[in-house]
């Protein structure tokens, strides 16, 4: 994710609405992948500050930045008949707001999707709504649990299902993850942590399932076809196996294949969207001497990665950074898990398996750089 700057100079970012200097008005043109400064345009229309007159370069706010204030994207004039920007409209059901804590909740939960959004924009991924490609489009349903007339509470399961991702929006009450983050035993768990897992499902389904990427897959992820129910209650039982972070991201990437490649997925899109901040901010390319027998090699300037092994060594250097920052504020590390060779090579099929859905854009855009339960 990069910073932006408003017209008048000053540093702007992704969430913001306002330039806190001059007051200008903001909003995200995502076919450009830019943060603007606006100036209004007459009849609801704006237009980015500095393009001139040009009627091609006129927006409209999308309607949930209008009415609801929970988004900042715009959307094309041209666009006639979507009252909704590029991340809003694969809304499928949004949560009751009659509740008034839902109303925050829900403003958490598309922050969080619009960065998932622009990260698959920026890969160059298919992005398709249900409403217009129902077989292999992609919807969100925000969803609350539900308390029954007996007081029983009927539960909303976060996962995946055939383009469909289910979000529980308690996920975005810091307490209540936290809660089940402890009781999971999991060392990492964020709202922006579900949308790459389980958008990591749907794409499986769309770069995986039933092309020549299967069976590469199976050699190293391995075989999804025995039963996902039963492997999911297997883990729950017996939790993952010893010496799991030899082979694994993590412990519930043990639990099945498909997990694996989705907790695998979404660390890769962690990967890329944090080094593409440390670039943007010229934080990459100090030499860290992780392996004491490495002899001093030259000094690399901080650069944006042209290909997959720049990535891995730029982020095992930076993550070092980031968690020993984190240790002398006194808070855990920021990323506490474990590059091994084996998960590499994970990293590296997945990132494979984007190039060839979005190729060339992938190189373009690195070089800038549960289930179904």
């Amino acid at each position: 994710m990069k910073t932006y700057s408003c017209v008048c100079g000053q540093l702007i970012f992704f969430q913001n609405v306002a330039c806190v200097n001059c007051g200008r008005e903001l909003g995200f043109l995502p076919e450009e992948l830019r943060l603007a400064s606006l100036e209004p345009a007459g009849d609801g229309l704006w237009r980015p500050t500095g393009t001139g007159q040009n009627q091609e370069g006129l927006y409209r706010k999308c309607q949930n930045y209008v009415k609801a204030a929970v988004c900042n994207w715009m959307t094309p004039e041209k666009e006639k008949d979507e009252t909704f920007c590029a991340s809003c409209r694969l809304n499928e059901v949004i949560p009751d707001l009659s509740n008034e804590i839902n109303v925050g909740l829900w403003a958490l939960v598309e922050a969080a999707k619009r960065r998932v959004v622009y990260s698959l924009i920026r890969l160059n991924l298919p992005v398709a709504r249900k409403k217009d490609d129902p077989q292999n489009g992609l919807a969100f349903r925000f969803l609350s649990d539900i308390v029954n007339p007996d007081g029983t509470t009927t539960k909303v399961l976060t996962g995946h299902d055939e383009g469909v991702i289910t979000l529980n929006i308690a996920e975005a009450d810091d307490a209540t993850r936290e809660t089940v983050r402890h009781a999971m035993k999991e060392p990492y768990r964020t709202l922006l942590g579900h949308f790459r897992h389980e958008i990591g499902h749907y794409y499986w389904d769309r770069l995986v399932r039933g092309t020549n990427f299967l069976e590469p897959y199976r050699e190293i992820f391995g075989d999804e076809r025995p039963d996902y129910q039963q492997a999911l209650n297997r883990y729950y039982q017996t939790g993952a196996p010893a010496n799991w972070q030899d082979s694994y991201i993590s412990a519930y990437a043990t639990a099945h294949p498909w997990e694996d490649w989705a907790e695998t997925w979404a660390h890769f899109l962690h990967i890329q969207d944090a080094l593409e901040v440390a670039n943007d901010f010229g934080l990459v390319g100090k030499r860290i001497l992780i392996d004491p027998q490495e002899a001093n090699g030259r000094a690399r300037v901080s650069q944006e990665q042209s290909n997959f092994d720049d990535v891995i060594v730029a982020w095992a250097e930076f993550a070092v950074a980031l968690n020993s920052i984190n240790r002398s504020m006194g808070l855990p590390d920021l990323y506490p898990f474990v590059l091994s060779h084996a998960v590499i090579a994970k990293l590296r099929f997945v990132y494979e398996v984007i190039s060839g859905g979005a190729a060339p854009a992938l190189q373009t855009a690195t070089a800038d750089t549960e289930a179904r339960r």
